[in-house]
């Protein structure tokens, strides 16, 4: 199974393409410790900042969207670490020298100063990080600042702070899309124009958890007030297979890590399909453990074992040929004097069973 599943990207060595993303899942050394134990590839570190102290967390910041009692959509508000910078170095070199073979990608996030992205940036390449991503997209990230998506959605700004990580990083960088924009291609461009080594898609995506509808309250609320939090698990999937495939598109043999509602093997290779060459995994982790690497891997090993092949990187952008536009397919459609799909086949009470003929 090892030699299947190893990646190389960026000239970084992946036992596996699983990567804990950033969050919860990698918010200390103990529980990063832990997952590596687990065996998952690499951590990607929550992200850190110069100032824990302007980090300000709430509680209740999670919310679920239940279909037949199960959770297929995860809303959440939480913040970047706030956890001081000093002990999160001492922890990546102590993960380092315990756990050699695994990677850790050091997520930073800053207010846009030049000094201050620089500081952190030599830092963690110090402490000994294989890569960077750069939090330039989490939706809720204290926009006040003009950090996270407040940055992410200027392209003028990633293009910026991309070329300020790279003056001065000594290991890949790699820029953190969000998905709240009308073409994720055109930030993506920008960050690649600066020199970033790969995008990392798709970060979170802006949401309303629910109404309760006994006070008309937005859930989660803190004393009965809410904001807009990050939308993730397998509801996103749609969307994350979308613009990576747009990425991968956009620019050809560019390496992409592949993130929103990755949960079992099937998952897994839909998102290397689209161009992925690694994969992140945060709700995942939260609903399920870190148990579930095993799921992930042996199920995308037998996927490979189906198609005769001798390794992950076979599956990546193996789909990317089969998009066309709309005109293509009913060109195609009409060409196999195939029944049409007119819309007069609907006629009422009939819908339901109209609608699934055409899936």
């Amino acid at each position: 199974m090892s030699e299947k599943l190893e990646v190389y990207s960026n000239g970084v060595r992946f036992e596996n393409p699983f990567l804990v993303g950033s969050g919860p899942p990698s918010t200390n050394g103990k529980i990063i410790a832990r997952s590596f134990k687990a065996g998952w590839g690499g951590s990607v570190l929550k992200t850190l900042s110069l100032d824990h102290t302007k980090v300000r967390n709430i509680a209740p910041r999670y919310g679920k969207l239940m279909d037949h009692g199960k959770c297929i959509g995860y809303t959440n508000n939480e913040l970047i670490t706030d956890r001081p910078l000093d002990i999160w170095l001492d922890e990546i070199k102590a993960l380092k020298k315990e756990f050699p073979d695994k990677v850790i990608v050091a997520s930073i996030m800053e207010e846009p100063i030049r000094e201050n992205w620089q500081k952190l940036t030599e830092l963690v390449c110090k402490a000994g990080a294989d890569l960077i991503e750069l939090n330039l997209s989490c939706p809720h990230g204290m926009p006040e600042r003009k950090m996270g998506q407040a940055m992410g959605q200027d392209c003028s700004m990633v293009q910026e702070v991309t070329g300020w990580v790279k003056d001065v990083s000594t290991v890949p960088v790699w820029a953190k899309m969000t998905p709240n924009v009308m073409d994720i291609t055109q930030p993506a461009a920008s960050a690649y124009k600066a020199g970033a080594d790969g995008i990392t898609a798709i970060n979170t995506i802006l949401s309303v958890a629910g109404v309760d509808m006994k006070s008309f309250k937005p859930t989660p609320n803190v004393k009965g007030i809410s904001a807009f939090g990050g939308y993730s698990y397998k509801s996103v999937k749609p969307i994350g297979l979308r613009m990576v495939a747009e990425l991968a598109m956009a620019f050809p043999k560019s390496i992409i890590s592949g993130v929103g509602g990755v949960t079992d093997g099937h998952s897994a290779a839909e998102f290397m399909c689209m161009g992925s060459t690694t994969l992140q995994v945060c709700t995942g982790i939260m609903l399920d453990g870190f148990k579930i690497v095993d799921q992930l891997k042996e199920e995308l090993t037998t996927i490979l074992d189906g198609h005769g092949m001798a390794n992950v990187l076979e599956l990546r952008g193996k789909s990317l040929e089969f998009f066309g536009t709309m005109k293509e397919m009913a060109d195609r459609m009409e060409a196999s004097k195939k029944k049409t799909a007119h819309t007069n086949a609907f006629e009422g009470d009939n819908i339901v069973n109209v609608s699934n003929e055409l899936c």
